[in-house]
């Protein structure tokens, strides 16, 4: 059975789906991996490190492939009928494509829909992705900011240390609080969930104590707010913003836009120099203002809108996708062939279409909502 890797087309998407290290695996499981030239390239991959792992380096990669590897989602008219593809995939915001591949067939796994269980963690995509996202928020605060980082006593003078606060403490604020304390800076970090304030203690940060109630939600995300509690908490946050050299905000949740916790007026009491790094910027943002793939002046502050972020480091960025992708194909994998066991809950959570049918409950009740172009046939 073939297992097709493609050459991303996505704007600014630099990962590529499977490595030469997964792609061994792979090959020694009985699948035959086809690799479309160039893909890794921009992932510091070269087609030669695709052969020597056992992959056919091929312009044609896609056809006869019964699985289809990617990070973006292909079009369905590249696919092959009743194969399936393996990516992320946002259905919410893809109707059209989920209608056009449950009519021709398709079976789709959408790598965000990996169930937030242990049995899954090693399939778990955004996890990998948020990591690497919130190690560059990091790095980008540290660079946008003209100043150190790091407390420096010197015979001419002390330097004080950075004053960063971090709002989010999931996987990308805590990769964000630890890289900016081994940086040197005074780090403060904020997340409504309980557990959130001692793992930010646990990285060498304070944990910001706003005397809320907190707020737990399924799958370890924060449950959402309602617009009382926000503008509170907006209004409590205040004087930490205010004091922040450097601000760095990862709250999202998938499928649904992202909170607003910084205002433009909050972003305005900045000091000259201050530097917001907005991580969720590409699903409406967590400041007000702010532009994915942006930087604008708001105030004294310079607030970069954080875009596809993980694509910013391709090269850690695949390997880690690479092992996500590759152990959701051996989960799937039964006597050396690609076959779902669709009563498992890892592949069942994942599976937005198959046999002609949309198995993902919301998206299905989209469609029925949509009715018209895509109703089933």
């Amino acid at each position: 059975m073939r297992i097709a890797v493609v050459r991303e087309v996505a704007p600014g998407e630099a990962r590529v789906a499977l490595v030469p290290e997964v792609i061994t695996r792979l090959v020694a499981a009985g699948y035959e991996v086809a690799v479309e030239p160039g893909a890794g390239r921009t992932a510091l991959v070269g087609d030669e490190d695709y052969t020597a792992a056992g992959a056919i380096v091929t312009e044609t990669p896609v056809a006869d492939a019964a699985v289809v590897a990617s990070v973006q989602p292909l079009p369905p008219d590249v696919l092959p009928s009743g194969s399936a593809t393996i990516s992320f995939f946002p259905a919410g915001s893809r109707l059209t494509e989920v209608a056009a591949r449950r009519d021709r067939q398709i079976t789709t796994f959408g790598m965000e829909y990996v169930p937030r269980i242990s049995r899954a963690q090693s399939m778990d995509a955004l996890s990998s992705q948020a990591l690497v996202a919130g190690y560059r928020a990091a790095i980008v605060a540290a660079g946008r900011l003209r100043q150190f980082f790091p407390l420096n006593m010197t015979a001419a003078g002390t330097i004080p240390p950075a004053q960063v606060v971090v709002l989010g403490a999931g996987v990308a604020g805590l990769q964000a609080i630890a890289t900016c304390k081994r940086l040197g800076a005074v780090v403060k970090g904020y997340d409504v969930r309980a557990a959130a304030a001692e793992e930010i203690r646990s990285m060498g940060a304070v944990a910001i104590d706003l005397e809320l109630p907190t707020l737990e939600g399924a799958g370890g995300y924060a449950r959402e707010m309602t617009e009382d509690r926000a503008e509170l908490q907006r209004e409590l946050l205040t004087p930490y913003v205010a004091a922040a050299d450097a601000l760095i905000t990862t709250a999202a949740v998938p499928g649904r836009p992202a909170p607003m916790l910084v205002t433009r007026t909050m972003v305005e009491q900045m000091r000259p120099g201050s530097v917001v790094v907005d991580l969720a910027a590409d699903s409406g943002g967590n400041v007000e203002g702010v532009q994915p793939g942006s930087v604008v002046a708001i105030g004294n502050a310079q607030v970069w809108g954080g875009f596809n972020v993980a694509s910013q480091l391709p090269a850690p960025a695949s390997r880690l996708y690479a092992h996500n992708v590759g152990n959701v194909i051996t989960l799937m994998t039964r006597d050396g062939a690609f076959a779902p066991d669709f009563a498992d809950e890892i592949v069942a959570g994942m599976c937005i279409t198959h046999a002609g049918d949309v198995l993902h409950g919301p998206t299905r009740d989209a469609l029925a909502a949509e009715g018209g172009a895509h109703a089933n046939a």
